[in-house]
């Protein structure tokens, strides 16, 4: 039973609910997706906004779960064990979270911030790995199903864990927090992200200041110097507990505790140099651009902030490569040569459009293309916010931009005539359009908001055009 996540006697107890069936001694995993579950796993069964897991559980049985957790309404005919719940089967999900934090020893990490957060978490998972068993989110489970459910998983002798923590709405990020109970929270940024829902860009800054609310006693806040919000946030984390600020930098002058001394583009990652807290560091980013250099700081320094190893930490960044979705890189072949494209589908806004033109002006080396949706929940300043992306575009000297979705019809009138490649009213009708645009030497940066559907144009050009084998830069593949 030492290997078991959760024993049989551990889930009655945390989950004071009525048994159904003969129930396993313990389980070994936790999903709330019968299309992901692996045999064995417990199936909670969650109601969302969507669907509702009730409607699966005889599919998670079949699938080879060994026990479902469902809601005191529960009446289903199903062939396995169950354990009924007094409330909303999410309600108990947290509980299990919350179980699982008070039982562990685990130096734990927090992440949050406008843009950033994944790589950041994922970087860490690497460096953690090199100094003992580390847990962390999966994909971007950061929200109020996502974080109870990554702490649930948690095992029970993990000496590290990295836990995303994501909002669009003020009051999101403090039960979460809370629940996590970190020892050290990162903010990677504040910027315009869900201005839909805030007034303006220093509540979300109030909003991303919630995660020292569960700050652990004496934790260290760890901050982006450079941002408008910085003082603002180390305030509120001052006011929260923290027994100590590290701000980070990109600034070799600054009296950031983590600087960024220097930044060299190198083989389709960077050769970094930094200082934390005193000591010079150099280390190889297996991944390339400055945004991507500064989260690396920040998640250095959260390992010296939980007392580990930051050169040998450093090392595994060289194995770091940006998400499918979120920068990763491949090689096709097209006719006689081949075109480099850059996924950063999975999400947008003004902030993470400005770093991914930057990483298609370093990499790109012949004709730089940039395909880009629409970035959502900007409010009011929408429009502006689209137009605006002409500078950073003529900064990264992009050749052409191909615009989808009525946001970007903004951006694609602002252009010059000679960059338009084309706009449509969304992704599907502009896919043939770039297509036909393609030729050997090009380097595509494909990206937007997850709602504006870019996934799907980049996976119509990997089923034109496969990946080369063993040319794709991401930490998913």
């Amino acid at each position: 039973m030492s290997d078991a996540l959760w024993t049989r006697d551990e889930l009655l107890a945390v989950l004071d609910g009525e048994m159904v069936g003969t129930l396993p001694r313990a389980i070994g995993g936790i999903s709330i997706d019968t299309r992901t579950l692996a045999p064995g796993e417990l199936f909670f069964a969650i109601r969302g906004e969507r669907t509702d897991g009730h409607d699966y559980v005889e599919q998670a049985f079949a699938a080879g779960a060994g026990l479902a957790i469902v809601g005191r309404d529960f009446r289903g005919d199903v062939t396995g064990p169950f354990i009924r719940v007094g409330g909303d089967t999410l309600d108990a999900l947290n509980v299990l979270g919350r179980a699982a934090r008070a039982r562990s020893k685990a130096r734990i990490v927090a992440v949050t911030g406008s843009v950033g957060k994944t790589g950041t978490k994922e970087m860490l998972r690497l460096m953690l790995g090199r100094l003992g068993r580390v847990h962390a989110s999966d994909k971007s489970y950061n929200n109020h199903w996502g974080v109870p459910l990554s702490l649930a998983r948690m095992p029970r002798d993990a000496d590290y864990a990295v836990f995303e923590i994501g909002m669009n709405h003020s009051g999101e990020i403090a039960p979460l927090t809370r629940m996590v109970r970190p020892h050290a929270a990162i903010v990677t940024t504040v910027a315009a992200v869900h201005l839909a829902f805030f007034r303006d860009v220093e509540e979300i800054a109030e909003a991303k200041a919630e995660i020292f609310q569960g700050l652990e006693p004496g934790g260290t806040a760890i901050l982006n110097m450079d941002n408008a919000f910085y003082l603002l946030l180390a305030s509120r984390a001052s006011q929260n507990g923290a027994g100590r600020v590290i701000a980070f930098s990109n600034a070799p002058d600054s009296e950031a505790g983590a600087r960024l001394l220097s930044l060299e583009a190198s083989g389709g990652g960077s050769a970094v140099e930094a200082e934390i807290l005193s000591a010079t560091i150099r280390y190889r980013l297996g991944a390339p651009g400055e945004h991507l250099a500064m989260n690396s700081l920040a998640a250095l320094a959260a390992v010296k902030a939980l007392g580990g190893d930051v050169a040998r930490g450093a090392e595994a960044l060289a194995q770091f490569g940006a998400p499918q979705g979120r920068g990763a890189q491949s090689l096709h072949r097209i006719g006689d040569g081949v075109f480099r494209l850059i996924d950063d589908s999975y999400n947008a806004n003004p902030a993470s459009m400005a770093a991914a033109l930057g990483v298609l002006a370093a990499v790109g080396q012949g004709r730089r293309i940039a395909v880009l949706g629409d970035m959502l929940e900007l409010g009011a300043a929408s429009a502006d916010m689209h137009r605006g992306l002409a500078e950073p575009i003529a900064a990264a000297r992009v050749d052409l931009v191909f615009c989808c979705g009525t946001e970007m019809r903004a951006l694609h009138e602002a252009l010059p005539q000679a960059r338009r490649g084309a706009w449509t009213p969304d992704s599907t009708s502009l896919t043939p359009y770039l297509l036909e645009a393609l030729r050997a030497g090009d380097t595509i940066m494909i990206k937007g908001s997850l709602g504006s559907r870019m996934g799907p144009v980049v996976e119509a050009l990997k089923q034109t055009y496969p990946p080369l084998a063993g040319e794709t830069n991401s930490a998913a593949e």
